[in-house]
């Protein structure tokens, strides 16, 4: 169920940002009055799992059809629906717009003035931005209703009473695993993700962590940010360390058949292996796959040992404790009008920090940063998590809207550009150059999704 429910995920939240992206387009195009020939949910290249369309006060629907029915070309003001098949994207055909469903032919009739080339500047600027506008409106709305329904809880970075497993790369740089941060580059570090934005995306280098009751100050490599860039860790930076505190025993599970109980402290492994945290142990345990082997627990402040025999994938069955039993966590909730003011803060931040990530792409090795569907996938949990869900579709919703606004042919950037350069200048470009632009703009976004998907494939298979 873990992979399905990241690919449920997945596919209901690019949905979800197609939609809505592509209302924009439809909704300036309908507001000044230009047609819409086409709005698809899903690519159909073949066929269409569903067509409709409303003329003469009547909706009519065609399934599993490799074309329009002939008779609603008879009605062109009128849009046509639909469902493609192949997931993970969509499309809004506007009459009269060069774009991935129409080359410089179809422009060679006289412009009408239902089409999009017909219309002012400024009026095919909205148009073409109005899908940008639309996700960056669903990220500022989902925000705050996030907070207003969940509220915010998380562990504070002082909580984490037994500190942090460090990338290689943090312990190169001086580190050691179960290192409490007290602070980076002199200012306290409130959550996880202020730890990663501070060490990778600004290159901190001066640390100050408690290690064994004595407070050190750490200078790690000027490269640091690029180290990062060029071997991404495929763990994080940094694990929160945590005991293995058993919450329950899978059913027939060897955990339960020795007999362990709710609220356990796995300790150790044969009287000679310390496993002091969850990683540790699982680290450990898998090196005695289908053996018998001797756990050792704290239970009501006694030390006793279990004997039990692991299966072969070399695990136990036991359930550790959520974090948030573990750990003090904080809880922060918020009235409608605090959310509000809260939530459109959040969506600022996320997009200034999501800008300022990209310049580590320029960076020797930044490609590998690049993911593809599977990457993207990744970010969605393996149990349904309702604000889970919401909030990492406003996070991909201020991706889309950012990623759109380039100025990239065949983006709705590129358009902005050639429209801004047709105001500032005066002249518009040709149907053939927009043509030529629009074909050099799909073979570089090619390109780009053929390396995202190359790179999900090392990470998937190598682990790179």
């Amino acid at each position: 169920m873990g992979i399905f429910n990241q690919v449920l995920g997945l596919v209901l939240s690019l949905s979800i940002l197609v939609l809505i992206h592509e209302l924009g387009h439809f909704l300036f195009a309908r507001i000044f009055k230009t047609r819409v020939e086409k709005f698809y949910l899903f690519f159909n290249p073949g066929f269409s799992i569903l067509r409709a369309k409303r003329y003469n006060k009547k909706w009519h629907f065609s399934a599993f059809s490799k074309s329009s029915p002939e008779e609603w070309a008879e009605h062109p003001d009128s849009t046509e629906w639909g469902l493609g098949w192949l997931p993970f994207g969509g499309y809004c055909a506007i009459a009269g717009m060069i774009d991935e469903t129409k080359s410089s032919k179809d422009m060679a009739s006289e412009p009408q003035p239902w089409e999009y080339r017909s219309k002012k500047a400024w009026q095919r600027l909205l148009i073409i931005t109005g899908g940008v506008l639309m996700n960056l409106v669903l990220a500022m709305v989902l925000y705050p209703c996030i907070l207003f329904a969940w509220g915010q809880e998380y562990i504070p970075v002082k909580n984490a009473k037994y500190g942090y497993d460090y990338a290689q790369i943090l312990l190169d740089g001086g580190l050691k695993n179960g290192d409490k941060i007290l602070s980076i580059e002199g200012k306290a570090v409130e959550t996880d993700a202020d730890m990663v934005n501070k060490l990778v995306v600004n290159g901190a280098q001066h640390i100050t962590v408690e290690r064994n009751d004595s407070v050190i100050d750490i200078v790690l490599p000027d490269n640091i940010s690029k180290q990062f860039v060029a071997n991404p860790p495929k763990g994080g930076i940094a694990q929160i360390r945590f005991p293995f505190l058993v919450e329950k025993c899978e059913k027939g599970s060897p955990a339960e058949k020795a007999g362990l109980q709710a609220g356990d402290h796995i300790v150790g492994i044969n009287d000679s292996i310390q496993t002091p945290t969850f990683m540790s142990f699982a680290e450990q345990i898998a090196n005695f796959k289908g053996q018998a082997v001797t756990v050792n627990i704290e239970r009501n402040s006694e030390i006793i040992s279990v004997e039990l025999t692991t299966t072969e994938e070399g695990k136990i069955g036991a359930y550790v404790m959520p974090l948030n039993k573990i750990f003090e966590t904080k809880k922060i909730t918020y009235t409608l009008a605090q959310s509000i003011l809260e939530g459109i803060k959040i969506g600022g931040k996320t997009l200034v920090s999501y800008v300022s990530s990209l310049k580590l792409l320029f960076n020797k090795g930044g490609e590998k940063q690049l993911g593809g569907f599977l990457t993207i996938g990744s970010i969605f949990s393996q149990t349904w998590d309702w604000e889970h869900f919401w909030t990492m579709t406003a996070f991909l919703s201020i991706i889309l809207a950012f990623m759109n606004i380039l100025p990239i042919p065949a983006l709705d950037g590129g358009h902005v550009f050639f429209t801004l350069a047709e105001m500032i200048t005066g002249r518009k470009p040709g149907d053939k150059f927009m043509e030529r632009a629009q074909m050099v703009g799909m073979f570089l976004l090619l390109g780009l999704m053929v390396l995202a998907t190359y790179n999900d494939i090392v990470r998937f298979f190598f682990g790179k």
